[in-house]
Protein backbone atom coordinates (compact mmCIF):
# COMPACT_ATOMS: atom_id res chain seq x y z
CA UNK A 1 0.00 0.00 0.00
CA UNK A 2 2.69 2.50 1.05
CA UNK A 3 4.85 1.58 -1.94
CA UNK A 4 2.06 2.53 -4.33
CA UNK A 5 1.48 5.80 -2.45
CA UNK A 6 5.19 6.61 -2.56
CA UNK A 7 5.41 6.12 -6.32
CA UNK A 8 2.22 8.12 -6.86
CA UNK A 9 3.62 11.06 -4.90
CA UNK A 10 6.85 10.96 -6.86
CA UNK A 11 4.91 10.89 -10.14
CA UNK A 12 2.94 13.96 -9.05
CA UNK A 13 6.09 15.78 -8.04
CA UNK A 14 7.83 15.05 -11.34
CA UNK A 15 4.73 16.18 -13.21
CA UNK A 16 4.93 19.45 -11.29
CA UNK A 17 8.58 19.88 -12.24
CA UNK A 18 7.75 19.35 -15.89
CA UNK A 19 4.63 21.46 -16.20
CA UNK A 20 5.10 24.18 -13.59
CA UNK A 21 8.87 24.62 -13.37
CA UNK A 22 9.49 23.68 -17.03
CA UNK A 23 12.57 21.59 -16.25
CA UNK A 24 14.23 19.67 -19.05
CA UNK A 25 13.51 16.00 -19.64
CA UNK A 26 17.13 15.19 -18.76
CA UNK A 27 16.85 16.93 -15.38
CA UNK A 28 13.53 15.24 -14.64
CA UNK A 29 15.06 11.87 -15.52
CA UNK A 30 17.82 12.50 -12.99
CA UNK A 31 15.28 13.47 -10.32
CA UNK A 32 13.27 10.34 -11.07
CA UNK A 33 16.31 8.09 -10.68
CA UNK A 34 17.28 9.65 -7.34
CA UNK A 35 13.74 9.50 -5.96
CA UNK A 36 13.22 5.91 -7.06
CA UNK A 37 16.38 5.08 -5.12
CA UNK A 38 14.91 6.86 -2.11
CA UNK A 39 11.86 4.60 -2.35
CA UNK A 40 14.09 1.53 -2.69
CA UNK A 41 15.99 2.51 0.45
CA UNK A 42 12.72 3.17 2.26
CA UNK A 43 11.46 -0.28 1.29
CA UNK A 44 14.36 -1.82 3.23
CA UNK A 45 12.99 -0.38 6.47
CA UNK A 46 10.67 -2.45 8.70
CA UNK A 47 7.05 -2.00 7.70
CA UNK A 48 7.84 -0.32 4.36
CA UNK A 49 6.87 3.15 5.69
CA UNK A 50 5.49 5.94 3.57
CA UNK A 51 7.89 8.66 2.45
CA UNK A 52 6.14 11.17 4.69
CA UNK A 53 7.10 9.04 7.71
CA UNK A 54 10.84 9.18 7.01
CA UNK A 55 12.93 10.99 9.64
CA UNK A 56 16.32 12.71 9.80
CA UNK A 57 17.71 9.48 11.23
CA UNK A 58 16.59 7.50 8.20
CA UNK A 59 18.05 9.98 5.70
CA UNK A 60 21.37 9.96 7.52
CA UNK A 61 21.31 6.17 7.45
CA UNK A 62 20.57 6.17 3.70
CA UNK A 63 23.45 8.58 3.02
CA UNK A 64 25.79 6.37 5.04
CA UNK A 65 24.66 3.30 3.11
CA UNK A 66 25.34 5.00 -0.22
CA UNK A 67 28.77 6.07 1.01
CA UNK A 68 29.55 2.52 2.17
CA UNK A 69 28.70 1.24 -1.31
CA UNK A 70 31.42 3.47 -2.73
CA UNK A 71 29.26 6.28 -4.11
CA UNK A 72 31.29 9.47 -4.24
CA UNK A 73 30.46 12.56 -2.22
CA UNK A 74 29.35 14.55 -5.27
CA UNK A 75 26.72 11.95 -6.22
CA UNK A 76 25.44 11.68 -2.65
CA UNK A 77 25.13 15.46 -2.46
CA UNK A 78 23.10 15.45 -5.69
CA UNK A 79 20.73 12.80 -4.32
CA UNK A 80 20.25 14.68 -1.06
CA UNK A 81 19.45 17.82 -3.04
CA UNK A 82 16.83 15.94 -5.08
CA UNK A 83 15.30 14.44 -1.95
CA UNK A 84 15.28 17.82 -0.18
CA UNK A 85 13.38 19.43 -3.05
CA UNK A 86 10.87 16.60 -3.09
CA UNK A 87 10.16 16.98 0.63
CA UNK A 88 9.75 20.75 0.27
CA UNK A 89 7.05 20.07 -2.31
CA UNK A 90 5.55 17.27 -0.22
CA UNK A 91 5.23 19.62 2.79
CA UNK A 92 2.84 21.74 0.71
CA UNK A 93 0.60 18.74 0.04
CA UNK A 94 0.92 16.66 3.21
CA UNK A 95 1.49 17.07 6.92
CA UNK A 96 5.19 16.83 7.70
CA UNK A 97 6.75 17.59 11.10
CA UNK A 98 9.91 18.74 9.30
CA UNK A 99 11.87 18.24 6.11
CA UNK A 100 13.93 15.12 7.01
CA UNK A 101 16.72 16.08 4.59
CA UNK A 102 17.18 19.62 5.91
CA UNK A 103 20.62 20.13 7.46
CA UNK A 104 22.01 16.80 6.26
CA UNK A 105 25.21 17.10 4.26
CA UNK A 106 27.06 14.64 2.10
CA UNK A 107 30.39 13.24 3.32
CA UNK A 108 33.32 15.54 2.66
CA UNK A 109 34.86 15.09 -0.74
CA UNK A 110 38.27 13.53 -0.70
CA UNK A 111 40.79 16.03 -1.98
CA UNK A 112 43.03 14.37 -4.56
CA UNK A 113 46.66 14.47 -3.57
CA UNK A 114 48.78 16.67 -5.79
CA UNK A 115 50.84 14.75 -8.31
CA UNK A 116 54.58 14.98 -7.84
CA UNK A 117 57.38 13.55 -9.93
CA UNK A 118 60.05 11.36 -8.45
CA UNK A 119 63.27 13.21 -7.73
CA UNK A 120 64.98 11.47 -10.67
CA UNK A 121 62.22 12.42 -13.13
CA UNK A 122 62.09 15.99 -11.83
CA UNK A 123 65.84 16.40 -12.35
CA UNK A 124 65.56 14.93 -15.86
CA UNK A 125 62.80 17.38 -16.79
CA UNK A 126 64.68 20.45 -15.64
CA UNK A 127 68.24 19.43 -16.51
CA UNK A 128 68.06 17.58 -19.84
CA UNK A 129 67.56 19.19 -23.23
CA UNK A 130 64.81 18.07 -25.59
CA UNK A 131 66.17 15.38 -27.94
CA UNK A 132 66.96 16.68 -31.42
CA UNK A 133 66.97 20.31 -30.30
CA UNK A 134 69.95 22.66 -30.13
CA UNK A 135 70.54 23.05 -26.41
CA UNK A 136 72.20 26.44 -27.01
CA UNK A 137 69.36 27.98 -29.03
CA UNK A 138 67.56 30.90 -27.32
CA UNK A 139 64.30 28.95 -26.97
CA UNK A 140 66.02 25.96 -25.37
CA UNK A 141 68.10 28.14 -23.05
CA UNK A 142 64.92 29.96 -22.04
CA UNK A 143 63.11 26.67 -21.40
CA UNK A 144 65.98 25.35 -19.33
CA UNK A 145 66.05 28.49 -17.19
CA UNK A 146 62.26 28.53 -16.68
CA UNK A 147 62.03 24.84 -15.79
CA UNK A 148 64.98 25.00 -13.40
CA UNK A 149 63.46 28.00 -11.64
CA UNK A 150 60.02 26.39 -11.36
CA UNK A 151 61.51 23.37 -9.61
CA UNK A 152 64.17 25.30 -7.70
CA UNK A 153 61.75 27.73 -6.05
CA UNK A 154 58.30 26.14 -6.32
CA UNK A 155 56.80 29.11 -8.15
CA UNK A 156 53.32 29.24 -9.62
CA UNK A 157 53.38 29.59 -13.39
CA UNK A 158 51.74 33.03 -13.13
CA UNK A 159 54.50 34.14 -10.75
CA UNK A 160 57.18 32.86 -13.12
CA UNK A 161 55.66 34.66 -16.12
CA UNK A 162 55.43 37.92 -14.16
CA UNK A 163 59.13 38.01 -13.23
CA UNK A 164 61.16 40.99 -14.42
CA UNK A 165 64.89 41.08 -14.91
CA UNK A 166 65.13 43.59 -12.07
CA UNK A 167 62.74 45.68 -9.99
CA UNK A 168 61.16 48.46 -12.04
CA UNK A 169 58.88 51.31 -10.96
CA UNK A 170 58.20 53.88 -13.63
CA UNK A 171 54.96 55.70 -14.41
CA UNK A 172 52.05 53.34 -13.84
CA UNK A 173 54.23 50.26 -14.07
CA UNK A 174 55.68 48.44 -11.08
CA UNK A 175 57.27 44.98 -11.11
CA UNK A 176 55.20 42.19 -9.59
CA UNK A 177 58.29 39.99 -9.33
CA UNK A 178 62.00 40.10 -10.04
CA UNK A 179 65.23 38.19 -9.53
CA UNK A 180 68.05 39.27 -7.25
CA UNK A 181 71.31 37.55 -8.20
CA UNK A 182 73.24 39.03 -5.27
CA UNK A 183 70.77 37.65 -2.72
CA UNK A 184 70.16 34.47 -4.76
CA UNK A 185 66.39 34.84 -4.48
CA UNK A 186 63.27 35.85 -6.37
CA UNK A 187 60.61 38.22 -5.11
CA UNK A 188 57.11 37.32 -6.31
CA UNK A 189 53.55 38.49 -5.82
CA UNK A 190 51.28 35.52 -5.14
CA UNK A 191 47.63 34.97 -4.32
CA UNK A 192 45.93 37.71 -2.36
CA UNK A 193 48.52 40.15 -3.72
CA UNK A 194 50.94 38.90 -1.06
CA UNK A 195 54.64 39.28 -1.74
CA UNK A 196 57.26 36.77 -0.68
CA UNK A 197 60.92 36.00 -1.30
CA UNK A 198 62.07 32.51 -2.26
CA UNK A 199 65.64 31.19 -2.50
CA UNK A 200 67.02 30.19 -5.91
CA UNK A 201 69.36 27.24 -6.26
CA UNK A 202 72.74 27.33 -7.95
CA UNK A 203 71.64 25.20 -10.93
CA UNK A 204 68.76 27.59 -11.64
CA UNK A 205 71.01 30.64 -11.33
CA UNK A 206 73.46 29.15 -13.82
CA UNK A 207 70.65 28.33 -16.27
CA UNK A 208 69.25 31.87 -15.97
CA UNK A 209 72.71 33.36 -16.55
CA UNK A 210 73.09 31.30 -19.75
CA UNK A 211 69.63 32.41 -20.87
CA UNK A 212 70.38 36.09 -20.25
CA UNK A 213 73.30 35.94 -22.69
CA UNK A 214 70.88 34.72 -25.38
CA UNK A 215 68.12 37.08 -24.25
CA UNK A 216 70.28 40.07 -25.12
CA UNK A 217 70.36 38.93 -28.77
CA UNK A 218 66.57 39.08 -29.13
CA UNK A 219 64.71 42.05 -30.52
CA UNK A 220 63.11 43.17 -27.29
CA UNK A 221 59.76 44.87 -27.56
CA UNK A 222 59.39 44.83 -23.77
CA UNK A 223 62.70 45.29 -21.91
CA UNK A 224 61.38 44.34 -18.46
CA UNK A 225 60.38 40.62 -18.53
CA UNK A 226 62.93 38.05 -17.43
CA UNK A 227 61.55 35.47 -19.85
CA UNK A 228 60.77 36.40 -23.45
CA UNK A 229 59.42 34.66 -26.51
CA UNK A 230 61.38 34.68 -29.75
CA UNK A 231 59.38 37.80 -30.70
CA UNK A 232 60.62 39.66 -27.66
CA UNK A 233 57.32 39.66 -25.77
CA UNK A 234 56.70 38.50 -22.22
CA UNK A 235 56.31 34.74 -21.89
CA UNK A 236 52.70 33.88 -21.05
CA UNK A 237 51.64 31.17 -18.57
CA UNK A 238 49.96 29.23 -21.39
CA UNK A 239 53.12 29.16 -23.52
CA UNK A 240 55.13 27.99 -20.49
CA UNK A 241 52.63 25.17 -19.93
CA UNK A 242 52.79 24.04 -23.54
CA UNK A 243 56.57 24.16 -23.65
CA UNK A 244 56.95 22.15 -20.45
CA UNK A 245 54.45 19.53 -21.52
CA UNK A 246 56.11 19.08 -24.92
CA UNK A 247 59.55 18.93 -23.31
CA UNK A 248 58.54 16.22 -20.81
CA UNK A 249 56.92 14.18 -23.57
CA UNK A 250 60.08 14.40 -25.67
CA UNK A 251 61.99 12.89 -22.72
CA UNK A 252 59.49 10.06 -22.38
CA UNK A 253 58.31 11.07 -18.90
CA UNK A 254 55.14 8.97 -18.37
CA UNK A 255 53.13 11.77 -16.77
CA UNK A 256 51.24 14.90 -17.74
CA UNK A 257 53.89 17.37 -16.62
CA UNK A 258 52.71 20.94 -16.16
CA UNK A 259 54.17 23.78 -14.08
CA UNK A 260 52.14 22.92 -10.98
CA UNK A 261 53.60 19.40 -11.06
CA UNK A 262 57.05 20.94 -10.62
CA UNK A 263 55.69 23.09 -7.79
CA UNK A 264 54.29 19.96 -6.10
CA UNK A 265 57.56 18.14 -6.70
CA UNK A 266 59.52 21.01 -5.14
CA UNK A 267 57.32 20.99 -2.03
CA UNK A 268 57.32 17.22 -1.66
CA UNK A 269 61.07 16.80 -2.12
CA UNK A 270 62.02 19.68 0.20
CA UNK A 271 59.64 18.38 2.86
CA UNK A 272 60.96 14.84 2.55
CA UNK A 273 64.52 16.07 3.06
CA UNK A 274 63.94 18.71 5.73
CA UNK A 275 60.69 17.82 7.48
CA UNK A 276 60.17 21.56 7.99
CA UNK A 277 56.52 22.13 7.15
CA UNK A 278 56.56 25.82 8.15
CA UNK A 279 59.48 26.59 5.86
CA UNK A 280 57.76 24.87 2.93
CA UNK A 281 54.58 26.82 3.69
CA UNK A 282 56.54 30.08 3.61
CA UNK A 283 58.26 29.25 0.32
CA UNK A 284 55.03 28.18 -1.36
CA UNK A 285 53.19 31.26 -0.14
CA UNK A 286 50.35 29.32 1.46
CA UNK A 287 48.20 31.45 3.75
CA UNK A 288 47.26 28.41 5.84
CA UNK A 289 49.43 25.56 7.06
CA UNK A 290 46.54 23.22 6.17
CA UNK A 291 47.20 23.79 2.46
CA UNK A 292 50.80 22.66 2.95
CA UNK A 293 49.99 19.64 5.12
CA UNK A 294 48.81 17.71 2.06
CA UNK A 295 52.48 17.16 1.25
CA UNK A 296 52.91 15.20 4.47
CA UNK A 297 50.50 12.70 2.92
CA UNK A 298 52.69 12.52 -0.17
CA UNK A 299 55.69 11.92 2.06
CA UNK A 300 53.90 9.15 3.94
CA UNK A 301 52.86 7.53 0.68
CA UNK A 302 56.51 7.39 -0.35
CA UNK A 303 57.49 5.92 3.02
CA UNK A 304 54.73 3.33 2.69
CA UNK A 305 55.98 2.34 -0.76
CA UNK A 306 59.52 1.92 0.56
CA UNK A 307 58.23 -0.12 3.49
CA UNK A 308 56.13 -2.40 1.31
CA UNK A 309 59.07 -3.00 -1.03
CA UNK A 310 61.74 -3.50 1.64
CA UNK A 311 60.25 -5.01 4.79
CA UNK A 312 60.27 -8.83 4.79
CA UNK A 313 56.96 -9.06 6.62
CA UNK A 314 55.26 -6.53 4.34
CA UNK A 315 55.81 -8.41 1.12
CA UNK A 316 52.92 -10.36 -0.30
CA UNK A 317 53.69 -14.04 -0.68
CA UNK A 318 53.75 -15.36 -4.20
CA UNK A 319 50.82 -17.51 -5.07
CA UNK A 320 51.71 -21.19 -5.40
Amino acid sequence: MNAAINHARIASYLDNLEKQRKLSSHTISNYRRDLVELVALTDTLPGNPALCAISHFHIRKFAAQLHAKGLNARSIARKLSAWRGFYEWLAEHDTLPANPVEGIKAPKRDKPLPKALSADDAVRVVAESSPGRDANSPSQLCNHAMFELLYSSGLRVSELAALDLRFVKEGNYESAGWIDFDEREVSVTGKGNKQRKVPVGQAALQAITAWLAARDTLVKIDPHPLFLTERGTRMSPRVIQLRLKAHAQSLGIPANVHPHVLRHSFASHVLQSSGDLRAVQEMLGHASIAATQVYTSLDFQRLAQVYDAAHPRARKKDKI
